[in-house]
């Protein structure tokens, strides 16, 4: 019986092996002429749309300015492709003692597993909280794109310790680039719970491909308006 339970033991092991690497494999059989084009779309279409929102980043600037003075930007590490950490760029939203305070907000944390979510955060400012329901403060990630870090269809980077924390059955929503949007942005943001973010992050993997691409960035455009879930 305990030779039984041992062997079992071997068995199951063996079997989350196998699901834990299966979606580095999926990914590495995506077809290079896809991962090309992708790569190719991300840097026109981000360096266009720098162009044509640069208003934007000069209102939002002077809103940030007015309201709290600089920085305009705000910093931070995140997990990108392969656990690999970069550095994001965000309109800063939050005032500027916020970091300082995070691990005394902990307590407060809404969201399950390793994100981290307050609905009504009070570091967040009043332009903050507006540049936050229409996501513009994650505008300057076009930047991350260019330079490679991210693309503009993939997982939403999470912080580097909050990714470490994951299980290897989670961290494998990171063997593609983070991205501006995906499955869980335009299903409800941080309406979605953990559990469900990683499965839809697994889910793209599986599906993407140049259409699921196209539908996702479509599909993005209505959403940030509506404005669920986003705060």
């Amino acid at each position: 019986m305990v030779i039984a339970k041992r062997e079992q033991a071997v068995i199951d092991q063996s079997e989350n092996k196998i699901i834990e690497l299966i979606y580095q494999e999926i990914y590495d059989h995506k077809a290079n002429i896809y991962k090309w084009f992708k790569r190719c779309f991300d840097i026109v279409a981000s360096g266009v749309a720098l162009i044509l929102l640069s208003p934007i980043f000069v209102l939002t600037a002077l809103a940030i300015l007015m309201e709290d003075g600089g920085p305009i930007f705000f910093t931070q590490l995140r997990a990108g492709k392969n656990m690999k950490p970069f550095k994001i760029y965000k309109f800063r939203s939050m005032y500027r003692n916020a970091e300082a305070q995070f691990q005394r907000m902990q307590e407060r944390n809404e969201q399950t597993g390793h994100a981290f979510k307050i609905k009504d955060d009070p570091r967040v400012t009043h332009v903050g909280r507006f540049i936050r329901k229409y996501s513009i403060d994650e505008l300057p990630q076009l930047i991350n794109i260019i330079k490679g870090d991210m693309s503009i269809v993939g997982p939403r980077p999470i912080l580097v310790d909050q990714m470490e924390a994951c299980n290897a059955y989670e961290k494998q929503r990171l063997v593609v680039k983070p991205g501006l949007t995906c499955y869980w942005q335009v299903g409800g943001r941080a309406n979605i719970k953990w559990d469900e973010w990683v499965e839809l992050d697994l889910k793209y993997i599986k599906d993407m491909g140049i259409v699921t691409d196209i539908k996702l960035i479509l599909k993005t455009i209505p959403v940030v308006f509506e404005s669920e879930g986003a705060y």
